[in-house]
């Protein structure tokens, strides 16, 4: 599903990530665990093309690293940032359906109904600005947005960082009930507590090398 082979990062000078690889099957959620500045956020923005990277990232057959970062999303790609990154004066529900505006992806209403039926604490509040949310509430349609482009594959960015123990259990609940729809999910998370039960095996990466360990 996703076979990343020698990916290479470096800010400037400095090189970030070194030579990383990891496969991923599809429908298989794995974590990526490492401490804060290993390297996680840069890998996740490499792939999703924020970052220039050498190497080879297969999605499918497709090399995401041999696209402009603005088609990736339209492969299936979908992206939750640690700092959630939503537009503070538009709604939740034009937050949630941003990805499709560049992709002009068929069934958008469609998909926005199932992503309401999982989680239907967004939809209640779907006409509200994302301004007006909580930190958590924003988390949560972070992921709904993430959901929107991500057919195919999520690439989640400390989903759990700075919730409170209630909505970190239901954001668990939600992630759990992926696994029936045959999404694979990459978790980047600083510490295992929180994804150990949702994980089929995870990728461990330091001062930015991977090794996996099922």
């Amino acid at each position: 599903m996703l076979k990343v082979e020698n990916l290479s990062v470096s800010i400037g000078p400095i090189p970030i990530i070194r030579n990383a690889s990891l496969a991923m099957n599809e429908g298989e959620m794995c974590g990526l665990i490492g401490r804060n500045g290993a390297g996680k956020t840069t890998l996740l923005r490499a792939l999703m093309g924020a970052l220039p990277a050498t190497g080879k990232a297969e999605l499918g057959h497709v090399d995401l690293l041999a696209l402009p970062a603005h088609r990736r999303a339209g492969h299936g790609v979908g992206y939750m940032p640690e700092d959630r990154r939503l537009v503070p004066e538009f709604t939740v529900e034009e937050n949630i359906r941003l990805p499709t505006w560049a992709t002009l992806a068929d069934g958008v209403d469609e998909r926005l109904e199932w992503i309401y039926s999982i989680m239907p604490e967004v939809a209640r509040f779907a006409n509200r600005r994302a301004l007006e949310l909580s930190g958590g509430q924003q988390k949560m349609v972070a992921l709904a947005r993430a959901l929107m482009a991500g057919t195919r594959i999520l690439l989640l960015d400390e989903p759990f960082e700075g919730l409170a123990p209630a909505l970190a259990r239901r954001l668990g609940e939600v992630l759990a009930n992926l696994k029936n729809e045959g999404v694979s999910v990459l978790i980047a998370e600083s510490n295992e507590v929180h994804v150990f039960d949702l994980l089929a095996r995870a990728f461990f990466i330091e001062r930015g090398s991977v090794t996996d360990r099922r």
